[in-house]
């Protein structure tokens, strides 16, 4: 059990850092506009297309969400 345990940290850890990630992004290409090459492209439009094509998914997109917001708040 351990080891599970050990995995289950590196996991939480790798998506904190994720996150921490895509909010530094967001915030550099709102401060700089889109043209920043280090970012690799635009972040702002390819987070707004994800969440048009959960939003178009009805219900199956709703869980999605709800998946989502449920895995990145539990502690």
């Amino acid at each position: 059990m351990q080891f599970f345990d050990s995995a289950r940290a590196v996991v939480v850890k790798l998506t904190d850092l994720g996150v921490t990630l895509l909010a530094l992004a967001i915030v550099l290409q709102l401060l700089f506009g889109s043209a920043m090459p280090f970012l690799g492209g635009d972040i702002v439009a390819n987070l707004i297309a994800f969440i048009g094509g959960l939003g178009n998914n009805g219900l199956v997109g709703l869980v999605a969400i709800g998946a989502v917001v449920w895995i990145l708040t539990r502690r």
